[in-house]
């Protein structure tokens, strides 16, 4: 009641002057509340600081959970269909704990298969390649079994999938090392009882600057047109090869600026997206750090 009357007791009754009374008013108002005041104020202002805190999230999530972010391209894009995914995806990260990998990293698989004794197999391999989004992201293992390669696609949220074991967690120079089917079979070859190696926590994730030596030709890809860090030539390319990848060659790429914007999701939807995952998936976190440092009972057995 005061403010309106300050108002009205104004000869002007600009909306200008009236915006002035009302900010002055609400500033002095809040500059009243303090974390010393009434328990209702401090009560008022919690919520607040909750929000605010939520709205922070770290920069490694956009690593970490990469299948989150939809497909740039707007051809694909459809906003109902992307949040029912990210609700799909967020409930069957609730019945299976699927941990932080990238490229490069070891991982063991098991699945169930009909056609296996037991119904159940394991598969060990390192990732080499790693695409999709939504519900449609899968991941790319490789491993060397009995002198052959072999190469196990799976979808990273599907069913059948019963545990994902991160056994070497590290990264490599290059976005996805499929060139390893084109390189000696040593650096594919993993045992199936390769224990887990765990970093402490807080740790930065180690990169493997490893430079793989290629057989020679033929070769699956044009593996020189590329521009990849992680692979060595050690035998001489004839020069009309190396003339046409010169001349495919687009140098110009890396200084396009819209190119970046076109194939990534802006920083501001990106946000928009992990404010409403971040807390399930916070406090699936939570919930897995206490799991691991709670100690499992143990029921004695029986004697005679």
């Amino acid at each position: 009641m005061v403010i309106i009357s300050r108002i009205l007791s104004r000869r002007s009754y600009g909306g200008l002057q009236a915006a002035k009374i009302l900010y002055n008013a609400t500033r002095k108002n809040t500059s009243m509340i303090t974390p010393n005041s009434t328990g209702e104020s401090q009560s008022n202002k919690m919520p607040e600081q909750n929000v605010g805190q939520l709205k922070i999230i770290p920069d490694r999530y956009r690593l970490i959970y990469p299948e989150f972010l939809p497909d740039p391209d707007p051809t694909y894009r459809n906003t109902l269909r992307e949040k029912l995914e990210r609700m799909d995806m967020l409930a069957r990260r609730t019945r299976i704990t699927i941990p932080e990998f990238y490229v490069g990293s070891i991982l063991a698989v098991t699945y169930s298969e009909p056609h296996a004794p037991g119904k159940v197999n394991k598969f060990v391999g390192i990732c080499i390649e790693r695409k999709g989004t939504g519900l449609r992201s899968t991941f790319l293992l490789r491993n060397v079994i009995d002198n052959q390669g072999i190469e196990v696609c799976f979808e990273l949220y599907d069913p059948a999938i019963q545990k994902i074991d991160c056994l070497r967690l590290e990264k490599r120079l290059d976005s996805h090392l499929r060139y390893l089917r084109d390189a000696p079979a040593e650096y594919s070859t993993f045992p199936f009882d390769l224990e887990s190696e765990y970093l402490s926590e807080g740790a930065p994730i180690p990169v493997n600057n490893i430079k793989i030596p290629l057989n020679k030709f033929p070769w699956l890809e044009k593996w020189e047109r590329q521009e990849l860090k992680g692979i060595e030539i050690n035998f001489k390319i004839h020069s009309k090869r190396v003339a046409k990848a010169k001349a495919a060659a687009k140098p110009w790429v890396k200084y396009d600026l819209m190119k970046t914007y076109r194939e990534t999701i802006p920083e501001e939807e990106q946000n928009q997206i992990f404010n409403e995952v971040y807390t399930k998936l916070h406090e699936m976190e939570v919930t897995k750090r206490r799991l691991k440092h709670k100690r499992t009972f143990v029921r004695p057995l029986k004697t005679g």
